[in-house]
């Protein structure tokens, strides 16, 4: 670039990226720690071997260098411990220059000093240039760079007359700190060229996290060139960003020369140190001196190792049970080895132990770090510290002579050993008392007793026979199926909740006892609530089926148990059953809510304020303390609202303004809890403003005014409620006139033409002749049998009884079975159904015409008195029914 080319200016305006240093030390001052220079530069060749020495940086402290160490931000340069900076490895420099920054730290007081590193590769024509300067003066100082080299910050003469440049050319990493909670997008750096005063420039930037995947996530204002992040920034997916920046005209000119951007994601403490595993097994011998190794734990921690962030320390936080002592083992603190710390481990009292050991980062800082914790079960192992003892002092017993393998006496011994094993076992021999060997003892396997017995009994007398005797016994034991047996039951594991589906947990096989017979082992699920998990039927392969949710009803003490079956293809089969203990660490997977509801505050703020808090389903760390806050939109929330902080746990809300109007306000509020990563939830709260009396209580015209209805829909209301009761009154008056109406109505036609009091209904079966057209010689009345019988068919009399030959009805038995009483009467039934002639024989009855020759008698006898004498005028008396009778009879005469 030549003398007259432009320069780009980066203004930084992320806090801390820069430390400003101040030369203007006042007189009170008698000592400030600091670099010499604020930034150094450094001529190097394109080339750089490996330990190659490139300049040396000066540093005063006011201790003095020995609790001083130096650190860089490169992987490429290192600092020694004179401030010389050196190549860590072989480099090439593909570009003008280098920047890095040089950092020193205080060990005693923790306070960090920056300084910047600039390394410029040497061009070949700086030499020819240097020649040609050397011919014009013969000194040059030290501190000069080339004539051609650009200098875009003006030289400074100081008083020794020592010249001091700066660079605006090649900036300092900028330093962002990982999940910032923004807003975004948030300002780091502007770049600007000072030809912009001349002609409009656009910049741009590339690299990765630009035009590079992950795309977009620094951009820059192309006018102003001011570059942003926009989204928050994860050190663990990645700690740094390399970007170019590019100044062009309109026309899409090269203006300036690209220039590095270095970006730093600062870690923070972010990610919680997680065990290798849940659980650990260890083991040590009773009675083991304190130091003694047991085992060892580890935790990691994906922060940054070389900070306090990734530094873990480690501690037991419990010991069950504290016997004999509460502190039986110490943990070293960096390594994570457990070692016996007391004496006194005694397998007899007890077997084993249960640790609790947390694992902190922030160099194990409490207040700080962020914390985990796994469980260490020691099992105390049996060594052979007990002798076994008599139970008693003197045994007796009796053996019927000349008799051999009869077991005289039984002798019991106690030992604490542990039962069954070598160093429980006892052995017995005879000291004394037994010259000739007739008595021999073996110990039961089982309950580890001493059975004394007869092994040679005397010859009888006068009986000659050989003093040997030899045999040959073959036992053959004979093996059954046994049942397949968990050696680990009940099993505990541990994990986090929320694993995927699919997700392999846990192998939980089975023993079969029958090594010989070669069988196989299946495994199925006995009881599993949830239905969470899947068995492999081959090998007990444990994996999920469903995500475990350890806010789940199935959950008891976070823990999810689980039982499962393993049976064997056996003659008959044999299956024994396990338990497993799944314990379910809580991960922050439940937003908190908002509480309460609902609320009421007065119109006015001094009076009251309304206490929230909010409830999480999770349990510590990730509920509390919460953050509450009012949202941005809509931006009246923040105008009338505001929120104070309490505790942890309570906030008031209340009014920022002097006055707010009566009704009921939906209050949007941010609740966010304390989980890593925090999750928030945004609930909204219906506070009922109103009027106030002097006791803060709401009053009966303010409630009703707080709930949203004015006077005039007041006035609405009351009006509908009136219409609705008049209407009502109305319609039961006209319901009642109606009635009234029904009962004092008179006929609309002459009563002497009204025919409802003359008809007379009476209960006649069949029709009158004139009403039905029957041929009437087929209902004569016969007088012979013949003649019925003489008819054609189907004409005859339907309701006489028909004549003909009837049907035989069962005969009941004497004695009926119980059985055939239900036969008996269904041939009843049966034959009653198929019999013409029972009664009825018709439901329609038809009467005969008499005709002549009637049996009857004569009824001519009882006409109507023809007297004179009869008065009928007293049926006037009897109302408008015998009104017609009266005209008929009283009237007669006078007609």
């Amino acid at each position: 670039m030549t003398a007259g080319s432009g320069v780009l200016l980066v203004l930084l305006s992320l806090s801390g990226a820069l430390r400003a240093h101040n030369g203007d030390v006042t007189a009170r001052e008698t000592c400030k720690a600091g670099f010499s220079e604020e930034d150094y530069t450094a001529l190097i060749s394109e080339n750089i071997l490996e330990g190659e020495r490139l300049l040396k940086v000066t540093f005063s402290s006011c201790l003095g260098t020995k609790g001083t160490w130096y650190e860089t931000n490169s992987l490429d340069f290192k600092v020694e411990a004179d401030g010389t900076v050196f190549a860590t490895r072989e480099l090439r420099i593909p570009s003008e220059q280098v920047a890095f920054t040089v950092t020193a730290w205080d060990r005693q007081t923790a306070e960090r000093w920056d300084a910047v590193v600039r390394l410029l590769v040497a061009q070949p024509s700086f030499a020819h240039s240097t020649h040609k300067k050397g011919k014009q003066s013969a000194a040059l100082d030290a501190s000069q760079p080339p004539s051609d080299m650009l200098l875009p910050w003006p030289q400074h003469r100081n008083a020794n007359g020592l010249r001091r440049q700066k660079r605006d050319w090649v900036i300092p990493p900028i330093n962002v700190p990982e999940n910032s909670r923004g807003p975004f997008p948030q300002q780091l750096v502007r770049i600007r060229s000072d030809k912009d005063n001349d002609i409009p420039i656009r910049y741009s930037i590339t690299g990765v996290g630009a035009d590079q995947p992950p795309m977009e996530v620094f951009s820059i204002d192309s006018m102003s060139g001011r570059m942003y992040v926009t989204r928050p920034m994860d050190r663990e997916e990645r700690a740094s960003y390399h970007l170019r920046a590019h100044a062009v005209d309109m026309n899409g000119n090269k203006v300036e020369n690209p220039i590095d951007l270095y970006i730093y994601v600062i870690d923070m403490n972010d990610n919680r140190p997680e065990f290798i595993n849940q659980v650990y097994n260890g083991s040590v011998d009773e009675g083991s001196k304190p130091g003694t190794y047991v085992m060892t734990v580890t935790a990691n921690d994906a922060d940054d190792s070389t900070t306090a962030n990734g530094m873990v320390r480690y501690r037991i936080v419990t010991q069950t049970p504290q016997s004999p002592s509460q502190n039986m083992f110490t943990i070293n603190s960096e390594t994570g080895d457990i070692v016996t710390v007391a004496a006194g481990l005694d397998r007899e009292k007890v077997q084993q132990y249960t640790v609790i050991i947390q694992a902190t980062d922030m160099e194990g800082n409490l207040n700080y770090g962020l914390s985990n914790t796994a469980t260490a079960i020691i099992t105390v192992t049996d060594v052979n510290d007990n002798p076994p003892e008599f139970t008693a002092s003197t045994y007796a017993g009796e053996v019927p002579e000349n008799q051999v393998e009869v077991v005289v006496a039984n002798l019991t011994v106690m030992d604490r050993d542990q039962p069954h094993s070598p160093n429980w076992n006892a052995f017995y021999r005879i000291i004394s008392g037994d010259p000739s060997g007739h008595f021999s003892i073996r110990t039961d396997p089982v309950t580890n007793e001493g059975m004394v017995t007869v092994v040679k009994a005397p010859l009888a007398s006068g009986i000659q026979m050989s003093f040997q005797s030899t045999a040959g016994v073959t036992i053959s034991v004979m093996d059954i199926n046994e049942a397949p047996y968990f050696p680990s039951n009940h099993k505990l594991i541990r994990l986090e909740e929320g694993v995927p589906t699919g997700t392999a947990l846990t192998t939980f096989s089975a023993v079969d006892p029958d090594r010989f017979m070669q069988q196989a082992v299946r495994y199925s699920k006995l009881s599993d609530p949830a239905n969470w998990l899947h068995i492999n039927a081959t090998n007990g392969q444990i994996t999920t089926a469903a995500v475990l949710d350890r806010e789940s009803l199935y959950i008891r003490n976070n823990v999810y148990e689980a039982t499962f079956l393993a049976a064997d293809n056996g003659i008959p089969p044999a299956s024994g059953t396990g338990t497993l203990q799944i314990y379910l660490i809580d991960i922050n997977d439940n937003a908190p809510e908002l509480l309460p509801k609902e609320a009421q505050i007065c119109e006015k703020p001094s009076l009251n304020a309304i206490n929230i808090t909010a409830a999480d389903a999770d349990v510590d760390p990730n509920i509390g303390p919460y953050v509450f806050e009012l949202p941005f939109v809509p931006a009246a929330v923040r105008r009338n609202w505001t929120i104070t902080r309490l505790n942890g746990d309570y906030a008031q809300l209340s009014l920022r303004i002097l006055y707010l109007e009566a009704g009921v306000y939906d209050v949007p509020i941010t609740v966010t809890d304390s989980g890593n990563p925090p999750l928030s939830n945004t609930s909204i709260i219906k506070v009922k403003v109103c009027p106030c009396d002097e006791n803060g209580d709401c009053t009966t015209v303010g409630a009703v005014v707080a709930a949203g209805l004015g006077t005039s829909a007041i006035v609405a209301i009351l009006i509908c409620i009136v219409i609705l009761l008049t209407m009502v009154l109305l319609f039961v008056v006209w319901m009642k006139r109606r009635e009234k109406e029904r009962h004092t109505k008179q006929l609309l036609i002459d009563p002497e033409d009204d025919v409802r009091d003359n008809i007379l209904k009476y209960d006649e079966e069949g029709g009158g002749e004139e009403d039905q057209d029957y041929d009437l010689s087929q209902l004569q009345q016969p007088e012979t049998m013949e003649h019925v019988l003489s008819k054609a068919p189907g004409v005859r009399r339907v309701d006489e009884r028909p004549v003909g030959a009837e049907p035989q009805y069962p005969v009941r038995p004497v004695v009926p079975h119980p059985g055939d009483i239900g036969d008996f009467i269904n041939e009843g039934l049966r034959a009653a159904d198929n019999d013409p002639t029972a009664p009825p024989y018709d439901s329609l009855l038809v009467f005969d015409y008499e005709g002549s020759g009637s049996t009857a008698g004569s009824v001519s006898s009882l006409n109507s008195s023809s007297s004179g004498d009869q008065d009928y005028d007293y049926l006037n008396d009897w109302g408008p029914r015998f009104k017609k009778l009266a005209d008929m009879y009283g009237g007669g005469e006078e007609d």
